[in-house]
């Protein structure tokens, strides 16, 4: 089993997620817990549908995520 890096965003009243490694899966909800679901399920739709056209799996680049807070 792997895991994929998941950048999570947030503007406004609407919240957005992405999977670097996987270009064009995303997910956008109204809410943080509602993208984080939608973006677990996101992924492996995705692969799936990467695997039915042929195309290689990226293996998952990143190694780990830290937030650095600035002023």
């Amino acid at each position: 089993m792997s895991g994929y890096a998941v950048i999570i965003e947030n503007e406004g009243e609407s919240w957005g997620a992405y999977v670097p490694d996987l270009p064009g899966c995303v997910a956008v909800g109204a809410s943080r817990a509602e993208v984080e679901q939608l973006i677990r399920e996101a992924i492996p739709m995705h692969l799936d549908l990467m695997r039915e056209q042929g195309e290689e799996i990226p293996q998952p680049s990143a190694a780990g995520a830290i937030v650095v807070q600035v002023a």
